[in-house]
C-alpha cells in the first residue's frame, strides 16, 4: 500500500512539470532567436522518493569564461553515495596490483653453475657431510624458495565491488566540486595554452580527465591534450576509480553522465547478480 501512495505522489508531482526534450535547449517559441536554459531530467524520479536527486551546471567549453547554458539532474544513487573509502582503497589496490609484475629471479641448486663433484668423501674425515657446493647451505649456492621471475600479483575483485567503488568515486567528486558536466568537448582552437588558459580560468586542479560516450574525440581537444601530460581524454568504458582519484578534477559530457547512470543503474538492478558473482566466489584475496 506505501509503495502505490508513493507511486501516486510522484505522479501528482511530476504532473504540473512540463515536457523537456532530452539533451536539447528549449527554444522559446515567442522569440525563436532566445534559447531558454538547458534542463535535463532523469528518466526515473520515482525510485528517488526519499532521496532528492542531484543538480550540476551545464557548462561549455567554447570560450575561457564560464558560462552556465542549464542545469543537468544526476540520478542520487550513482553521484551521492555514501562515501566508502574503504571500497575505493580495494579498487585502488586491485588496480595497481595486476598491473604489477615482479621480475625477481633467483637460481635454485640446479641452475647455479659448478658443484658437480663431491666435496669430500662422506666418512673418515670427520666433517659435516657434503653433496655439492651449490647446497642452499654454502656460500655461492643455490636459493631455497626464492623469487623467480616473472611473477604476476593479477587477482579479480568481485564484480560488485568494481560497481561500488565507481559509484562512491563519482559520488565524492561531486560532493568535492571537483565533477563538472559540459555538453561536448569542442573548443575553438587546437592550441594547448587555451586548455591551461581554461583550467586556470575555472579554477579546476592542475589535472583534469575528460570524459566522452565515444572514444573517438573532437580533434581540436585531441590535439591539445596531446602535448599536456596532466590532462588526458578516456571513453566511458575505459573510466575507473585509480583514473578518477589520480585527476584532481573530472569532466564529463553530458551524453557521458548518462551513460554512467544507465549501466551503474542497470548493474544495481539486474535480476541475475548472483551469476555476475559466480565467477568471484574461488580464490580469491
Amino acid at each position: 500500500m506505501s509503495t502505490l501512495f508513493r507511486r501516486i505522489v510522484c505522479k501528482l508531482q511530476n504532473a504540473a512539470l512540463p515536457p523537456l526534450r532530452y539533451c536539447t535547449a528549449v527554444e522559446n517559441q515567442a522569440n525563436p532567436e532566445v534559447v531558454a536554459p538547458i534542463i535535463s531530467r532523469i528518466q526515473d524520479e520515482e525510485n528517488a522518493f526519499f532521496q532528492k536527486p542531484r543538480q550540476a551546471w551545464l557548462e561549455s567549453l567554447s570560450k575561457l569564461e564560464e558560462k552556465k547554458l542549464g542545469l543537468v539532474t544526476l540520478h542520487p544513487h550513482i553521484y551521492a553515495a555514501a562515501p566508502r573509502i574503504d571500497i575505493i582503497h580495494q579498487n585502488v589496490r586491485w588496480q595497481r596490483m595486476y598491473r604489477w609484475v615482479s621480475y625477481a629471479h633467483t637460481k635454485t641448486r640446479a641452475e647455479v653453475r659448478g658443484g658437480g663433484r663431491k666435496p669430500w668423501p662422506q666418512k673418515g674425515l670427520g666433517r659435516a657431510r657434503h653433496g655439492s657446493i651449490r647446497s642452499p647451505l654454502w656460500r655461492g649456492g643455490g636459493i631455497a624458495h626464492g623469487p623467480r621471475s616473472p611473477t604476476p600479483h593479477f587477482y579479480m575483485l568481485p564484480f560488485y565491488t568494481r560497481v561500488s567503488g565507481l559509484i562512491a568515486t563519482l559520488s565524492i567528486k561531486f560532493a568535492q566540486d571537483d565533477l563538472h558536466i559540459i555538453d561536448n568537448l569542442n573548443i575553438p582552437t587546437s592550441d594547448p595554452s587555451y586548455i591551461e588558459q581554461l583550467i586556470e580560468e575555472r579554477n579546476w586542479g592542475p589535472s583534469v580527465l575528460f570524459v566522452d560516450s565515444y572514444d573517438i574525440m573532437p580533434a581540436n581537444i585531441t590535439l591539445a591534450t596531446d602535448q599536456i601530460k596532466h590532462v588526458n581524454l578516456m571513453p566511458v568504458y575505459g573510466l575507473n576509480v585509480y583514473s578518477m582519484i589520480k585527476h584532481n578534477t573530472l569532466v564529463l559530457t553530458e551524453k557521458a553522465a548518462r551513460l554512467i547512470e544507465e549501466k551503474l543503474l542497470y548493474h544495481l538492478r539486474r535480476a541475475d547478480s548472483h551469476k555476475v558473482n559466480r565467477a568471484f566466489k574461488v580464490n580469491q584475496q
